[in-house]
Parts: structure tokens; C-alpha cells; sequence
């Protein structure tokens, strides 16, 4: 169990971290100091680096999560913080694949055709879904910190 929850800590440290050292750090300088032809290629870079990170962090909590739910003897069995818990990070990861496959995509694709306004576009829904990613993950925590108490 202590692995599991090691994974688990881990998985979601890496992903809101990340989110939120991207969205309230990154992002701000980023969009002061660079105009799009330098932005934009700068947030591909980015994303493509963390993404791969958000890969493992989705698998390792979710495998993680099922492990210690079934320790604690299964869905019928856990307080409605982890229920709570569960279905938060699920629509996270699914709005994580939306993210992944749709306005990422676009955004690669439109950095390497140098089209900066379906660039920007792209690069303007993902901040809005990260907004919102990042505002469940650490709701995500105050349910944690629920179930500890």
C-alpha cells in the first residue's frame, strides 16, 4: 500500500505542479515578454516535454487509485471524499485527452506551419482547459486532506 500511494502522490504532484507552475508562473511571462512567432513554439516545446510526464502521472494515479480503493474493500466500501476523489480525477483525465489530442495537435501543427493565429487559437483553449484542470486538481487536494481528517 505504501507504494501506491507513494505512485499516487507522485502522479499528482508532477501533474498539478506542473500545471500550476506552467499556468500562474510560466504563462504570464511568457505571454509579457515573447510575441507569438517566439511564444507559440516555445509552448509546444513545453507541452511536449511535460506532456509525456502527464502520460505517467495519469497512468500511476489511476492505477494506484484502483489498487488502494480495492484495499480498502472496493467502491461500496470507501468514505464519498475518495468516491469524490475518483470522479474528479476522471473527468481531469479525460478533459487531459481532450487537451492531448485535439488543441495540442493543432497547436504542433500549426507552429510548424508557422500559422500563428490557429496557433494562438489553440494555444488559447488549452490555457482555459489547463484553468479549469488545475482548479479540480486542487480540489483534488482539499478532498484528500478530507479523508485524512
Amino acid at each position: 500500500m505504501a507504494i501506491a500511494i507513494l505512485l499516487h502522490l507522485f502522479g499528482g504532484f508532477v501533474w498539478v505542479g506542473g500545471m500550476f507552475f506552467a499556468y500562474m508562473a510560466l504563462r504570464p511571462v511568457a505571454a509579457s515578454i515573447l510575441q507569438s512567432p517566439q511564444r507559440l513554439p516555445l509552448w509546444a516545446g513545453v507541452f511536449g516535454r511535460f506532456f509525456p510526464w502527464v502520460w505517467f502521472a495519469v497512468a500511476a494515479i489511476l492505477a494506484s487509485g484502483l489498487y488502494m480503493i480495492m484495499q480498502l474493500g472496493g467502491f461500496g466500501e470507501i468514505p464519498m471524499s475518495i468516491h469524490a476523489m475518483f470522479g474528479t480525477g476522471i473527468i481531469m483525465m479525460l478533459v487531459y485527452f481532450y487537451v492531448y489530442f485535439f488543441p495540442f495537435s493543432r497547436l504542433k501543427q500549426a507552429v510548424s506551419e508557422e500559422n500563428w493565429k490557429a496557433g494562438g487559437e489553440a494555444l488559447a483553449s488549452i490555457r482555459k482547459l489547463i484553468a479549469f484542470n488545475l482548479a479540480l486538481g486542487l480540489l483534488e487536494i482539499v478532498f484528500a486532506a478530507a479523508f485524512v481528517a
